[in-house]
């Protein structure tokens, strides 16, 4: 569904809920803080937004009538996420919510009694972000992206798509426990599939450029994009770098692929903003975020770019066309 059309049925769903669903909370407005990872410019933003708020509209909560929701975009950025995060929390909002481990971690330091709902987290406990999946403790739960047996897939995916790969670029966030706990998944399954592996552990768009740019030397070269913030800020300019140096390129998620990205393979990064929804309204409702556990993605999807892989002379096997969830032409 279009972006424009979504939203426009998000605002026409909520004339229809009968008045008494919208008042059963009482009075008091609740308020709910939200720290974002991208740009609020970010083509992504008002999709994650308005799935969220359908979430919410749907268990009777509605912004500005008896709930408001603050945002705040960190845009990759994390001393203007640990800014955002002291603000949130001074606005005194019964709950918040963040997507990253950069804003989560700026929440955390915030406060630790605020309850706090997270979505795209990758290993939460590893992280020290809550005790255990069953039973978190603490004023946090959520929603992890995904976990760790579908790294390795990117991988066999490549050689799959482009079978004369030998050498792959990874880019990762080598500062974060995820961008090393993802290297070591793919470093586990490089050797029995023939790839050399390079890291590249650029901190800007022009080291990006530079690392890439410095990697591509020929035919057998491919690239893996693992997840974090980095990535998904510039993944314009990633998808661009592939295409100018000829790099097969897996991606995690659908957004890099309909930027003009080869192949992608991951959760669907939408769909946990509806489910979050859920787990604030029972906390708005008296619940404790200690008592929820976290909870895994319920799809993974593959997505193909066929335009991208005849512009990189591929033919793409019938075989993965065929398990692919979406194609584009």
């Amino acid at each position: 569904m279009k972006r424009r059309a979504f939203i426009t049925l998000l605002g026409g769903a909520a004339a229809t809920w009968p008045l008494a669903a919208r008042a059963q909370q009482g009075d008091r407005a609740r308020r709910i803080g939200v720290l974002m990872s991208l740009a609020v410019d970010d083509p992504e933003a008002p999709v994650r937004v308005a799935a969220f708020q359908q979430g919410l509209q749907e268990l009777g909560w509605t912004d500005g009538r008896n709930v408001r929701i603050d945002y705040r975009w960190g845009a990759g950025d994390v001393e203007r996420s640990r800014r955002y995060a002291v603000e949130l929390v001074a606005l005194s909002p019964d709950i918040l919510l963040c997507n990253g481990a950069v804003g989560l971690g700026a929440l955390q330091q915030a406060t630790r009694t605020v309850p706090t709902v997270f979505v795209n987290i990758v290993d939460p406990v590893g992280a020290g972000f809550v005790s255990s999946l069953a039973r978190p403790g603490g004023n946090t739960t959520g929603f992890i992206l995904f976990e760790f047996g579908v790294v390795g897939k990117w991988l066999e995916l490549l050689k799959e798509v482009a079978p004369r790969v030998t050498r792959a670029a990874v880019i990762r966030d080598a500062a974060a426990v995820l961008g090393v706990a993802q290297w070591g998944a793919i470093q586990a399954v490089a050797s029995s599939l023939g790839v050399e592996l390079s890291p590249v552990d650029p901190r800007d768009a022009g080291e990006i450029d530079h690392a890439v740019s410095a990697f591509a030397r020929g035919a057998n070269d491919g690239l893996i994009v693992t997840v974090s913030t980095l990535a998904a800020v510039h993944r314009d300019l990633i998808a661009t770098l592939a295409s100018q140096h000829h790099l097969p390129a897996v991606y995690p998620f659908r957004y890099f692929v309909t930027r003009g990205g080869l192949i992608s393979y991951g959760p669907d990064t939408t769909d946990p903003y509806r489910r979050v929804s859920g787990y604030v309204d029972r906390i708005l409702r008296g619940e404790k975020p200690s008592d929820l556990p976290v909870q895994a993605p319920t799809k993974y999807e593959l997505v193909i770019n066929l335009k991208t892989a005849k512009a990189l002379g591929l033919t793409v096997p019938t075989s993965l066309l065929a398990r692919a969830d979406e194609v584009i032409e």
